[in-house]
């Protein structure tokens, strides 16, 4: 994991991740661990075993990264192919 203004450009799969707000109420409260991420969604391990597919661009997701440092990013930032998103310079605005 590298620096924490880079977060949008590193790789999310094997971070344990949590939805704290999102369209789908029944969504809210899931955690577990990124296994998968596609264009859209991320494939998530459960803490019961289960798998879910959570749209990125409907969820606001908490992830705890190696440090035990947690991270609030809106899933709208994260829209599109990981591969791309690790290209993309990210432009701050403040």
């Amino acid at each position: 994991m590298r620096e924490l203004r880079y977060i949008l450009q590193d790789e999310f799969i094997g971070l344990k991740v949590r939805v704290v707000k999102c369209t789908n109420p029944r969504c809210i409260g899931l955690s577990g661990t990124v296994l998968d991420e596609t264009r859209n969604t991320f494939k998530i391990l459960c803490r019961d075993g289960g798998e879910k597919i959570l749209i990125k661009e409907n969820c606001i997701f908490h992830f705890t990264l190696p440090d035990e440092t947690v991270v609030e990013i809106d899933g709208r930032a994260l829209v599109g192919r990981p591969e791309d998103r690790i290209k993309k310079v990210v432009r701050r605005r403040w």
